[in-house]
């Protein structure tokens, strides 16, 4: 059988629906690594002899990195080459991903319930490979995927729909057929756009973005399970 879940419409009613693909965001998604960006952002501009909150991230959470490097950038008033802050954020990100690295409640659980269902399971996110490849490795969720979407495989950043539009092509799934996991408004909004149906993952740090698109949202993938 495919893959179940009860969701509940803006209308609360409720209703039982079968899936073929279930496609994960990674960061804030799948693991909590959403805080340790903005750390390893803020740790870099501390390279630069300039600080900034790394709360900030909040305000940028989701969008392209551009986006996020200037607003961090213009906080800490610094105006570095890019090249240069990206290998000290990466040498930051690393090491608190090596430290910190959490995974979100229950999510393995719910990735070996998937396992056992006739259903494809994905990561589409915009992170670079080598952050998604750090971070299923080093939790062991490297095997629980059929597919890994990364920054590389598209041109276009989430809100814009290519990454998940990429992923139904590839797994041979229409969208009404998949689920998929966001903890961002960009995110939602990809993937909505896309045709599919969403769920919000609610976590302390994206308290600032609006998920009202979401069929439901929640916070513990124990909901989740049979």
């Amino acid at each position: 059988m495919k893959g179940r879940i009860l969701l509940n419409s803006h209308t609360q009613s409720t209703k039982q629906r079968e899936y073929q693909a279930y496609l994960f965001d990674l960061d804030g998604t799948l693991v909590n690594s959403e805080p340790l960006k903005g750390k390893a952002l803020a740790l870099a501009c501390q390279d630069y002899g300039s600080k900034a909150d790394h709360l900030i991230y909040q305000d940028v959470m989701g969008q392209d990195w551009p986006s996020v490097t200037q607003h961090f950038f213009k906080s800490a008033k610094i105006n570095p080459d890019l090249a240069e802050f990206n290998q000290y954020f990466r040498q930051h990100y690393r090491r608190l991903l090596k430290d910190q690295l959490d995974l979100s409640p229950n999510i393995k659980p719910y990735l070996k319930q998937l396992s056992q269902l006739d259903c494809k399971v994905a990561v589409v996110s915009s992170a670079a490979s080598w952050m998604i490849e750090q971070v299923l490795t080093q939790l062991e969720l490297d095997n629980f995927f059929d597919l890994i979407i990364s920054q590389e495989d598209v041109s276009r950043h989430k809100p814009h729909p290519e990454a998940y539009l990429v992923a139904l092509k590839k797994l041979n799934i229409e969208a009404k057929d998949a689920l998929v996991f966001e903890d961002s408004f960009a995110g939602l909004s990809a993937a909505n756009e896309a045709g599919c149906d969403v769920i919000g993952i609610r976590h302390e740090f994206n308290i600032k973005n609006d998920m009202s698109i979401a069929k439901i949202c929640l916070s513990d993938f124990k909901a989740l399970l049979d």
